[in-house]
């Protein structure tokens, strides 16, 4: 089974598990925070990068992250699956890179904790 490696510290990260969680593992995925004690060796990735992106393990070992990852994932669902279309388009994977860099370096902002940390300093 291909395995969705994720951030289980970010709350944003944990709440699109809870929402899709039970879509994906229909479709044969499991689930496995980026935090375990093996990850950065399973996934071939320095612990400096660990926690950089989502990465996706396919059943035969290859690894993608980030946007790639999103896609390989959309492929396999029926609502999602124009996503993947999409990035088969010329030049729609460097936009879609660029979308999913901003959402991983902001992620932690996007359930309202940063508002909430501005408005006690």
């Amino acid at each position: 089974m291909a395995a969705i490696y994720y951030d289980d510290d970010c709350r944003f990260c944990r709440g699109m598990l809870q929402r899709f969680g039970r879509t994906l593992a229909r479709r044969r995925f499991t689930f496995v925070p980026l935090q375990s004690p093996d990850a950065a060796r399973l996934l071939g990735v320095s612990d400096e990068h660990l926690l950089d992106e989502m990465r996706l393990r396919l059943d035969d070992g290859a690894v993608l992250g980030g946007a790639s990852a999103m896609v390989a994932i959309a492929r396999r669902i029926w609502w999602a699956w124009p996503l993947w279309a999409l990035s088969c388009v010329p030049g729609a994977m460097p936009l879609l890179n660029v979308a999913y860099r901003w959402i991983a370096r902001n992620r932690h902002c996007l359930n309202g904790t940063c508002e909430l940390q501005r408005g006690t300093r």
